[in-house]
C-alpha cells in the first residue's frame, strides 16, 4: 500500500491578512463571531451563536466561531446583494466591542441580524422588548430635557 502525503493548508496560513480572505465554500448569509481566547469569551460567543441559530434557523447559511486574541469581540455578517443584476457579497460589522462599547444584548444582536437578512420579519417578543426599551429611553430623555429647562429657568430667575 502506497503512502500519500497531504500538503493541504488552511486558506490563510501564508497570509498575515487572513481575515480578508473568504473561505472557498461559504454559505450565505454567514455570521462570524470573533472572540478573545485570552479573555475567555468563548462561552459568550457560543451562546450568541446558539441564540442566532435558534431564532433564524435555515435562514442563516452558517455561523462561525473565530478564536482571536487582544480583547476582540466582533460580530460580522456576509450576505449577498443584487447590484446591477449581479450578485455580490457584502460584509457588515454588526457589533464590535471596542467600537460599540461592551457586548450586545441578545435581542439587539438578533434585531441587527434581522435587519440585514429579513427586514420585514417579526421577531415577536424581541421586537416588543426593543420597542418598550426605545419608548422608555425617549421618556427619560424627555424628562431630562424638562428638568434641564426647569433648572435653566431657575438659574435665569436668580
Amino acid at each position: 500500500m502506497a503512502e500519500s502525503t497531504s500538503t493541504s493548508k488552511p486558506l490563510d496560513s501564508n497570509n498575515d491578512n487572513g481575515d480578508k480572505i473568504a473561505p472557498v465554500n461559504v454559505h450565505l448569509p454567514r455570521i462570524s463571531i470573533q472572540f478573545c481566547t485570552q479573555c475567555r469569551w468563548m462561552l459568550r460567543a457560543a451562546y450568541f451563536a446558539q441564540e442566532l441559530l435558534s431564532t433564524f434557523g435555515t435562514d442563516l447559511g452558517e455561523v462561525a466561531l473565530v478564536p482571536k486574541t487582544g480583547g476582540v469581540f466582533r460580530v460580522t455578517i456576509w450576505h449577498g446583494t443584487m447590484i446591477d443584476g449581479v450578485i455580490t457579497t457584502q460584509e457588515s460589522i454588526l457589533w464590535d466591542r471596542k467600537r460599540d462599547g461592551g457586548f450586545p444584548e441578545v435581542k439587539a444582536l438578533k434585531s441587527l441580524v434581522r435587519n440585514v437578512i429579513a427586514p420585514n420579519r417579526d421577531l415577536g417578543h424581541t421586537d416588543r422588548a426593543l420597542k418598550k426599551e426605545h419608548g422608555e429611553q425617549k421618556e427619560v430623555k424627555k424628562e431630562e430635557k424638562e428638568e434641564s429647562k426647569d433648572k435653566a429657568a431657575c438659574e435665569d430667575c436668580q
